[in-house]
């Protein structure tokens, strides 16, 4: 019986543990790592395709101060892809996974050519990829994941870098993601309790390896 109890209490123990974490992931964690780097007016600013996903289920707008010019930061984010310039993350992270990134550290001229239909691929042939939805110079480069017209999507997302240049050589690059999906608690948890916090690793890394590729001198 006294085993009973002490099993029992700890079980107890750990599901209030597991409790409590969780809310405060939800009540401070997750806010801050959704808003990393942005202003409050950032975060609320309306942007360039945010009217694609009318009601997301997930939106972050993320942002980083680069010491550039936007025309030095854009030649980077045109180039972003698998087979292209990488993301400047974690190759490691994403090479786990089999997506063969290869971060570039140089600005590759015959890469600076993209259009809207565009494919940036997250890695190899039968890997994820988004599309090119908008491109605007110097400014806004848009990329859009949906399933093919007609069908219901399992996912509709899209990935904004946009750049504001407040003052010479003074670029806010902004990213901001928002997603829409299937309401379900499986969803929930992958997208939100998996998905959220690496994609937040992940793109914390890629604005600070845009930064400090974009100051590095000449």
């Amino acid at each position: 019986m006294a085993t009973t109890n002490k099993a029992l209490s700890r079980l107890i123990g750990l599901s209030a543990a597991g409790v409590a974490t969780g809310i405060a992931y939800v009540a401070s964690i997750r806010p801050w790592h959704m808003q990393w780097g942005a202003t409050p007016e950032e975060v609320r600013r309306p942007l360039p395709g945010d009217e694609l996903i009318a009601n997301p289920k997930q939106v972050s707008t993320r942002a980083i101060t680069i010491t550039a010019s936007a025309a030095q930061v854009w030649p980077w984010l045109v180039q972003l892809g698998q087979g292209r310039g990488g993301f400047y993350s974690y190759d490691w992270m994403e090479n786990l996974a089999g997506c063969d990134i290869h971060t570039a550290n140089r600005i590759i001229p015959e890469l600076q050519q993209v259009a809207v239909g565009d494919r940036v691929r997250l890695g190899p042939e039968g890997y994820p990829f988004y599309t090119v939805a908008r491109i605007e110079p110097e400014r806004a480069f848009l990329l859009r994941a949906a399933a093919p017209e007609g069908q219901e999507p399992p996912i509709d997302e899209t990935w904004l870098f946009y750049l504001d240049e407040i003052a010479p050589n003074w670029t806010r690059l902004i990213v901001r993601n928002r997603r829409s999906f299937t309401r379900s608690v499986g969803n929930l948890l992958m997208w939100r309790g998996l998905v959220e916090p690496l994609h937040f690793i992940m793109e914390q890394r890629m604005l600070q390896g845009i930064k400090a590729r974009a100051e590095q001198p000449g």
